[in-house]
Parts: C-alpha cells; structure tokens; sequence
C-alpha cells in the first residue's frame, strides 16, 4: 500500500486557496477512484482506494499546514508502512502557476507544512510532487508580496482556478506513473516535460 498525501488547511475558507493544491489533488484522486475522503484516521480525513491496480489510502491532514508531519507520522505508524510508501502533494510559490515537478528529497523552502513532515519523520528525503501556484497571469491583477502568505490563504479566482484544474490533472498522472513505472522514470517524464513546456 502506499499513503497519498495532500497538504493543505482544514474549513470551507481555505477550500480553493493555492495552499490547499494538495488537498485538491486529493480531491481529484479520489474522484477518478469513485472514493469519499471522509473518514478519519491517524488525525487526517482518509480514503481507501484502489489507482492502477495498486492499493492507496487518500489522505487529508486536518492538523492544519503546520503541523502535517504529526498527522503523516501517525498514518505511517498506523499502516505499518515506511518513509518509501509515502508521497506527498503540495504547493510550491516558487513554481510558476500550471506547473509541477517531483522530487525525492529536498529542503522546505519556506513551506511549513514541508518544514513540519521533515521534523517529525527526522528526514528530507521523502517523495514529493510540487504544484506550482506562485507567478499568477499578469492578467488577474495578482500581486505576490514578501513571503507570499496573502496570497497563499485568499481564494484563486476564475482564470487561477481554471489553470489548477489542469495542473491537477497532471498531478494525477504524476502519481499514475510514480506507481506503474516508479520515481525515476516519473521524474523522467513529468520534471523534462514542465522544463519543455517553460
């Protein structure tokens, strides 16, 4: 089994802000599989799931950004699974918005929620997928200030809502590959594809 996580805050006031990208590549998981993320274990709202052929539990933290590492280390505890079964989906400011990239390893860079998982696992090397939501279209009239927060916590608006849907698509694909082909050959694929496309 592996533990699919999503970062991103608990209440409907966080819902479709660009530091929920995790929760909404959940989200989308779990509605290609036909799951509810609904039930709670290991202080997350989980849901079993069955993605290309492999046996996965959906995972939400509802131990707010901060402190997600807490709710990670319970779910691994939990299942009886180790650091290599664990990938997780977040949000990343320093990636232009509709982009994505993965990675075994690599520092927080800021992200708390990062910052908490690392802490408490004792380690940075765990798999992550990054959604990028920083660099908004000039179009929107969207300003990133110092450090990103406003922007981070205030709902994305239509043009933003409508890139995401597709990087989350991507997301989805992402995780598809991590499980049919493994990390090397999804990181192959998905990080040359983004440097292609940028």
């Amino acid at each position: 089994m592996k533990l699919i996580v999503g970062l991103g805050n608990p209440g409907p006031e966080y819902a479709f802000t660009p530091h929920n990208a995790g929760f909404l590549a959940i989200d989308r998981i779990a509605e290609i599989c036909a799951v509810q993320v609904a039930n709670r274990r290991g202080r997350a709202l989980t849901g079993k799931a069955k993605l290309m052929g492999h046996d996965v539990l959906l995972a939400k933290p509802e131990t707010f950004m901060n402190l997600s590492g807490l709710s990670v280390a319970a779910l691994l505890n939990d299942l009886g699974l180790g650091i290599g079964d664990l990938i997780v989906l977040y949000d990343e400011l320093a990636f232009p918005l509709g982009t994505l990239r993965l990675a075994e390893r690599g520092s927080p860079g800021g992200h708390n929620g990062v910052k908490s998982i690392s802490e408490v696992l004792g380690t940075q090397d765990w798999l992550r997928i990054r959604i990028g939501v920083g660099k908004p279209p000039l179009e929107t009239g969207r300003v990133i200030k110092a450090g990103g927060k406003e922007y981070l916590l205030a709902p994305m608006r239509k043009q933003e809502l409508m890139v995401m849907d597709e990087v989350l698509d991507q997301a989805v694909r992402a995780v598809e590959a991590v499980l049919t082909k493994g990390v090397g050959a999804a990181m192959n694929e998905f990080n040359r594809k983004q440097e292609s496309e940028s």
